[in-house]
Order: structure tokens, then C-alpha cells, then sequence
């Protein structure tokens, strides 16, 4: 059996035996990958475009923290962040990865002193570290959902909201029509608020004022003319990333990682308001307890489920789905 890297019930390490994989010629790959908030590993048994999961694992080095005053990475981020890719590194290896890359988002592509930190984690892991566009990302959200074949059918609007941005992908039968990141997510969104504890509901008010203004001043604009050509149903609205997996598990009560069910929940607009308000009008010691939350998310988790919750009403969607495949599930990919 292997063990989860820490007792985050929402990373995990797969328990899937290597004879449940049924497709010929697999390779064992890995991917890091270095985002605002965390840094993940991702252990997989690849072939074709069929990814398995091994391994998965989280630990949450806040990269983005003091970033957003100067868009300077900050020395204590820098190191810890690439103590944790070095950590990550030696797990690949000994779950026997035989390929693995490292890959940065949002915070290390803003970044004045990107140097830094590429320096520190190639100095740390002997890796490279490839810092990838917001198109690239936003392409690997949309491929790496589509691993999953539950949703190859019906247009499809991705949303992938991190630390520092959200990827918006529209996409039908495997083809994405519009993507585009976004200078939306949870750190960037902490790092500018300076909430009461617990928010009020005139905070609670004003970010939802605020996220109405971002959406339509900066995504509806682009996004509105490609779900024009859409069919009047519309598309269905998936997320992925810890911010709905989050979600899942609180609405489950789940308090370790189940995959299969995580994925099968589904959300109302009314049932995410629900979540939303709850976890607003709780103190951050009353989140950190919540046995469905992590306790060093939930501070940034009031600012994922209220992104979600914007989008739903700002383009009328009705549902939304979860996936826990994304980002990773495409650069593990040859």
C-alpha cells in the first residue's frame, strides 16, 4: 500500500494495483507542478492519452505570498517552494517515474525575479523548470479533463481557478473553440482583501460586486461571442482543481479522498450559494476544523467558491460538474 505525502484528505496516493491499468505499453511518468499556492505531484501510468493515477501529492508553500505588492517572489517562498519540488522529486523516483518535468504557472510567469526561483528548484532537484503561458495552461486544463471520458459529449465549459489565475476553456468533442487565463484566483484575491474574522456580509457582498465587474469587463466580452454559437442548451459547466474537489467532500462529508464519487457530485446555483454563505459567515478557526477542508486552504477557499459562483450566475449555468483531472493529467502526456 503506499501512503499519501501528508494527511491532506485531498491529495492521495492512488491505490489502484498496477494490473487494474488495462492499456499495453504504459509508461510511468511524473509531473511537478509549481503553482501559486502549492506545489503537486502527479505519479501516473501513461499510454496514449489514457493517464491512471499513482500518486498524488500536495504541500502548499503559498508562492504567491507579499507577490502581488511589487510581483517580486519572496526569498522565504522561493526556498520552500523549492524544498518541496525536491521532496517531490526523490517520490517520483522512488514510485518509479522514469520521465518527469516540472512546470510553473501563474506566479512564476508574472514574476520579476522568475530567475530566483528557477535557480533555486534546478539547484535542489538538478531539474529544469518549464514556466508555461496561460494558453498552455489553459490548453492542458481542457486535455486533461478530457481524459477522463465521461465528458467527451457535450460542449463544455472548463474552469480551472488557482492561487493566482482561472483558465476559461470552451470546448466541444475534444476541440477547444475559446481559451484564455485570467488574472483571477484565490492568493491573488487574499493577498488584496483584508477581511474581518469572520466576513461580514458587506465583504461578502462587495467581492461578489467585484468579481461581476472582472467578469464583465474582462472574460465576457471574449467568451460571449463563441457560446453565442453554441446550441440554446448551452454548455456544461466543469471544475477542476482543489476549489471543487473542496467542495465535493464538504458536501459528501467526505473526509478522506474518493475520486469516483468526488466526481459524480453535482452542484445547483442554490447549492453552491448554500456553501458560499456558510463558509463566509464562519470564523477561519471554524473552517480549519471542518473535517472536509484542509486546514491550510481555508483561508483561500472563500475566495474559490465565490469565483464558481459568479461565473454560474454572470453566464446563467444551471449545474456544475467537479473533475479531479486537469492541468497535471495533460503534461504527465508525451
Amino acid at each position: 500500500m503506499l501512503s499519501p505525502v501528508n494527511a491532506d484528505p485531498e491529495h492521495f496516493a492512488s491505490n489502484t494495483p498496477h494490473s487494474a491499468f488495462r492499456v499495453p505499453r504504459f509508461a510511468r511518468r511524473a509531473v511537478i507542478d509549481i503553482g501559486t499556492n502549492s506545489v503537486k505531484l502527479l505519479v501516473a501510468d501513461v499510454a496514449a492519452d489514457a493517464v491512471e493515477p499513482v500518486w498524488e501529492g500536495s504541500e502548499q508553500t503559498r508562492l504567491g505570498r507579499g507577490f502581488y505588492e511589487d510581483h517580486r517572489l519572496r526569498p522565504e517562498a522561493i526556498a520552500d517552494t523549492a524544498k518541496a519540488v525536491a521532496h517531490f522529486t526523490q517520490t517520483a523516483r522512488a514510485q518509479g517515474a522514469t520521465h518527469l518535468r516540472i512546470i510553473a504557472t501563474s506566479a512564476a510567469r508574472d514574476a520579476v525575479n522568475a530567475g530566483e526561483l528557477l535557480a533555486a528548484v534546478h539547484a535542489a532537484s538538478g531539474l529544469p523548470v518549464e514556466v508555461i503561458s496561460g494558453e498552455q495552461e489553459a490548453d492542458w486544463a481542457f486535455r486533461g479533463v478530457l481524459t477522463d471520458p465521461a465528458f467527451g459529449q457535450r460542449p463544455l465549459l472548463i474552469l480551472d481557478v488557482g492561487g493566482g489565475s482561472t483558465e476559461f476553456i470552451l470546448g466541444h468533442g475534444g476541440h477547444a473553440v475559446f481559451r484564455d487565463s485570467f488574472k483571477l484566483g484565490t492568493v491573488r484575491l487574499l493577498e488584496a482583501a483584508r477581511l474581518a474574522d469572520p466576513p461580514t456580509a458587506a465583504e461578502l457582498a462587495a467581492m461578489r460586486t467585484q468579481l461581476r465587474a472582472f467578469l464583465d469587463q474582462e472574460v465576457r466580452p471574449k467568451l460571449t461571442p463563441h457560446l453565442a454559437r453554441l446550441s440554446p442548451a448551452g454548455p456544461g459547466l466543469v471544475g477542476t482543481g482543489g476549489t471543487t474537489s473542496i467542495l465535493a467532500r464538504m458536501e459528501l462529508q467526505l473526509t478522506d479522498y474518493d475520486r469516483a464519487r468526488i466526481e459524480a457530485t453535482r452542484f445547483s446555483a442554490d447549492r453552491l450559494r448554500w456553501h458560499v454563505e456558510r463558509l463566509w459567515r464562519l470564523p477561519l478557526a471554524e473552517r480549519r476544523a471542518l473535517p472536509s477542508v484542509p486546514a491550510n486552504r481555508a483561508d483561500v477557499i472563500l475566495f474559490g467558491v465565490v469565483i464558481y459562483e459568479a461565473v454560474m450566475a454572470a453566464f446563467h449555468l444551471d449545474e456544475l460538474r467537479v473533475s479531479t483531472r486537469g492541468l497535471r493529467f495533460a503534461a504527465v502526456l508525451p
